[in-house]
């Protein structure tokens, strides 16, 4: 396994995101939060209301050996 690389993803509702990515192969773990605010440790409410600034997002770390950047995006 090469070293495990990271990318972090915009895709409006995270929850969606995430369930499509947890079953790709290549992709180790998926972490859903909130980037980009200026809302310190917002809530998902606090998020919904779009006051906060935040985005939904997904982290994805992945093995690039067995799965590339580009495909991710695809």
């Amino acid at each position: 396994m090469n070293e495990p690389q990271i990318l972090v993803l915009g895709g409006g509702c995270f929850w969606c995101t995430e369930a499509v990515y947890v079953k790709v192969l290549g992709v180790t773990d998926v972490e859903s939060g909130y980037a980009n605010g200026h809302t310190a440790q917002p809530t998902y409410e606090d998020v919904c209301s779009g006051t906060t600034g935040h985005n939904e997002v997904v982290r994805l770390t992945y093995d690039p050996s067995i799965i590339s950047t580009r495909q991710l995006l695809e």
